[in-house]
């Protein structure tokens, strides 16, 4: 029988975060079972562990990712509750996920008494997005592109996965989501897009609260996503945001009732982003 732990990630809390599935031993699991176990499981994303090919070093896993709908490149969240779950077996330390995306090294250590994973994305890269393809995702969310922030001009990101990424002028622009789900989801479908990454940053503190439609996993939105965390730090150093060693802070999951905390760090010299956060093993009913 399959296993299938279930975690929250980018949270200490069960409730809270964003839930994903994790199967440590998924060597028996064809494509098919693997869809069908993460619909029925019902979280935006799944992960599904298995040893990778002879000759890598030790604590090297393949993992894939599966959302209720299709498989993605990559997850973030799923990869910090990965990392969670084998230190919990293992230990904590050093792993290496090979991934869809490239290899991601992944490090967990014990913060406060939680185990908090930092993981290393593959090379990001950033472009620019086409003036029909922006006033179609504008017009699938029911933005007037007045409600645009000037300071975070759209972009779709990589670092892993594809984002695009809107800046909203007000946290009130932000909360405000109802969108079309058909509409929107053929256009990330044809942009080969993961989520929309909608950010909004709080002037007093620099903190960014962010948000992330999901409908090409089935989900209308995503509740705190590592993925598109790193695509958003990769956006921000290739606008000039920020200069050297940056650490970053992003909320998200506020809106939904399932608050979590993500730090994005950037460092002088190298393109990769790092994305950190904790996780929890969610109990069974």
């Amino acid at each position: 029988m399959t296993q299938i732990a279930r975690y929250a990630a980018f949270t200490s809390e069960p409730a809270a975060g964003n839930p994903a599935g994790v199967v440590l031993d998924a060597a028996g699991l064809d494509d098919g079972r693997r869809l069908a176990i993460a619909a029925e499981l019902g979280y935006s994303e799944t992960a599904f562990v298995t040893e990778p090919p002879a000759g890598h070093p030790a604590r090297t896993h393949t993992v894939r990712y599966f959302s209720p709908r299709a498989e993605v490149p990559f997850c973030g969240h799923a990869t910090v509750a990965t990392a969670v779950a084998l230190a919990e077996r293992d230990g904590a330390g050093d792993f290496l996920f090979l991934t869809q995306a490239g290899p991601v090294p992944v490090a967990v250590d014990t913060v406060g008494g939680d185990l908090r994973a930092t993981l290393t994305s593959v090379e990001p890269a950033v472009e620019e997005v086409d003036r029909a393809d922006l006033a179609e995702a504008l017009a699938a969310l029911g933005w007037p592109a007045a409600d645009l922030d000037p300071a975070f001009p759209p972009r779709i990101a990589y670092a892993g996965a594809r984002h695009l990424v809107l800046g909203a002028a007000t946290r009130e622009r932000l909360a405000d989501l109802d969108y079309d789900f058909g509409r929107l989801r053929a256009l990330m479908l044809r942009l080969d897009l993961t989520t929309v990454h909608l950010v909004w940053r709080d002037p007093r503190t620099g903190v960014f609260h962010t948000r992330d439609p999901f409908p090409v996993g089935g989900v209308v939105e995503d509740p705190v996503t590592g993925a598109a965390s790193a695509a958003f730090g990769a956006y921000l150093r290739a606008l000039g945001r920020v200069e050297g060693d940056a650490e970053l802070t992003l909320r998200q999951g506020e809106d939904l009732g399932r608050p979590g905390t993500v730090t994005v760090s950037l460092r002088q010299g190298d393109a990769r982003v790092r994305v950190a956060g904790t996780a929890v093993r969610i109990p069974r009913d």
